[in-house]
């Protein structure tokens, strides 16, 4: 058996500028913290001679029969198991497990955890140690290559490295910074972020493939946006180091604010409606995680405001929940020896 997971993420600011059409003209930075909620993979050998991928969440599967080739495709979401597997060339009869202690498409990076987890696992089966680097470089070469994904490179970077990191990119490669903070200051921010689900999910595609093509563009609404994001994520990094937490509360507000004009569909009335309760209810500031148009919505507020907070959004139909920063990243968690088996694994 093999047992690998990856931690999702939420992102402070910069979100946005990770997009290759943005970064590789103008450069692009994004500062995030890895959370302690996970996706799993669970690998078991298969007694007949079938890959299989199963996914709790979207509750569909691949098969493969791996001696003539040919394949059994599941859903959309689902390619990513197959597509993986085949750039590792494996020849193995496994049933691989997905499970996610988040809901996809609510904007914690999820899809590109999983992406992580299955290189991380292919990576083992095969022998090869890659370490974060090259798990999170291929990890966003397969998704945006092989499947087209329109999305940024800060995803699969935060859950193969965790913990609170400063990522800056260009086209030379991607910088990791961790953040310099206080083991204190590190716990103030934590009791300080509340994450509300709204109940929402939605297909991130539609959203950054508007972003995308509004970013190649030379000049407009959604380039500068991104311009004036950039330069108040370095702000949010100085203001999180500096551990000046309401001043972070006021700069997440206003990124918010920019992020709004880089597609149509990055808020709507609901979430207009949940996040301006708790401004009123004494928040220092927020955002929808992600790409937007539902998922989770982030707050910033000091304690004695919480609860004000937490009645206000729950009022509204949200759920809180409750998270922790995590520092490990992608991890293989248990690796016993599959190679016991009448079957070439590697052919």
């Amino acid at each position: 058996m093999l047992i690998a997971r990856s931690p999702v993420r939420i992102s402070f600011g910069g979100g946005g500028t990770d997009l290759a059409a943005y970064y590789s003209r103008f450069g692009g930075m994004v500062v995030s913290a890895s959370i302690n909620k996970y996706i799993y993979g669970i690998v078991t050998k298969n007694f007949d001679t079938t890959f299989q991928v199963i996914s709790a969440d979207y509750r569909s599967s691949i098969l493969k029969v791996p001696v003539d080739g040919r394949a059994y495709t599941g859903s959309l979401e689902m390619r990513l198991g197959q597509v993986i597997y085949e750039h590792f060339n494996l020849r193995m009869p496994i049933n691989v497990f997905i499970a996610s202690e988040v809901p996809p498409g609510t904007g914690l990076g999820s899809s590109s955890s999983v992406s992580v987890t299955l290189c991380n696992i292919c990576s083992t089966l095969v022998g090869e140690n890659l370490n974060k680097r090259q798990l999170a470089e291929t990890a966003y070469e397969i998704e945006t290559r092989r499947l087209e994904a329109p999305i940024g490179k800060q995803d699969q970077y935060a859950a193969a490295f965790g913990g609170l990191n400063c990522f800056e990119f260009t086209t030379e490669g991607v910088r990791v910074t961790p953040l310099k903070m206080s083991t204190g200051g590190i716990r103030t921010l934590e009791r300080r972020l509340m994450l509300f689900y709204t109940g929402a999910t939605r297909q991130a595609r539609e959203i950054l493939s508007e972003q995308r093509e509004r970013s190649e563009q030379r000049a407009g609404k959604t380039v500068e946006a991104l311009h004036r994001i950039k330069e108040l994520g370095w702000q949010i990094k100085a203001a999180l180091e500096e551990e000046r937490f309401d001043d972070f509360g006021g700069l997440l507000h206003e990124s918010w604010q920019h992020k709004k004009q880089l597609a149509s569909g990055v808020t709507n009335s609901a979430i207009d409606e949940a996040y301006a309760a708790a401004m009123h209810a004494g928040a220092g500031g927020g955002k929808i995680t992600g790409a937007g148009g539902g998922g989770f919505l982030m707050i910033y507020c000091r304690e004695e405001q919480q609860d004000a907070v937490h009645d206000a959004l729950e009022g509204l139909g949200l759920l809180q929940v409750r998270c922790a920063f995590e520092f490990e990243g992608a991890r293989i968690l248990l690796h016993t020896n599959l190679l016991n088996s009448p079957y070439n694994w590697s052919e």
